[in-house]
Order: structure tokens, then C-alpha cells, then sequence
């Protein structure tokens, strides 16, 4: 997946939380924390169907933070705990300025901010 003048990025995610990584001068230089972005749910449910809209709803602004990180992008690896990832692969998809995307995915634990950017960078080679 090496590529030189490619937009990479590389996300932690999980339902809640994400880590963005990307290259300091967009498509050259090494990796840096972009930002870290959280959604969190503030509010009282009362019943099964607003608990499941409510997450929906906690999901897509999540996915629209971690994307607002991320113009142009050409390839991205994905990882994190759970089926977030997957979701905003197919979220990605789904949006007609991502779906060209290359995206990898993989699972793993939570990790600092240094141990994500070599992760990856180890993507990316």
C-alpha cells in the first residue's frame, strides 16, 4: 500500500473515540496525531427504539468529525476495538467524496498516540 504524493491516514476507533493520524505535510513527511475526536451520550433513553437512534445518531457525527480530519484522502487503515471500523468503511463508502478510498481494516486494543503513529506507518510500508 506504499505510495509516494498519497493522502494516508490511519484512524483508532471504537463507538465513542477515535484517533486521527495523517503525514504533517498531507502527502509527505512522517505521520502525526491529527486530532482526537469523542461523542458522547448525554441523553436520558426511554425506550429501546431512542437508545438505537440516539446511537445512529452518536455514530454519524463521529464519522463526520473523524472525516473533517481527513481531505482527499487516497488511503486509509482503520483499526480499533468492535464494528466501528467496519461502519465507517462502509460509511465511507456510501459518501461520494470517500468511495474511492482505499481502506484497510484491522482490530486492536487501545494504544498511545506513539504506538499508533508507528502502527501506522507500518501500514503504509
Amino acid at each position: 500500500m506504499s505510495g509516494k504524493n498519497k493522502k494516508q491516514f490511519g484512524v483508532w476507533m471504537d463507538s465513542y473515540h477515535a484517533t486521527i493520524v495523517g503525514r504533517e505535510n498531507v502527502d509527505s513527511g512522517d505521520f502525526v496525531i491529527l486530532g482526537h475526536e469523542k461523542v458522547e451520550d448525554e441523553f436520558l433513553h426511554t425506550d429501546e427504539k431512542a437508545i438505537n437512534n440516539a446511537e445512529k445518531d452518536l455514530i454519524q457525527k463521529l464519522f463526520k468529525k473523524i472525516t473533517a480530519h481527513m481531505q482527499n484522502v487516497d488511503e486509509l487503515h482503520v483499526t480499533g476495538t468492535g464494528t466501528a471500523q467496519e461502519q465507517f468503511i462502509n460509511y465511507l463508502n456510501e459518501t461520494p467524496q470517500y468511495k474511492n478510498v482505499a481502506a484497510k481494516e484491522s482490530t486492536s486494543n487501545k494504544m498511545s498516540d506513539q504506538s499508533l503513529i508507528e502502527y501506522v506507518d507500518a501500514q503504509f510500508k
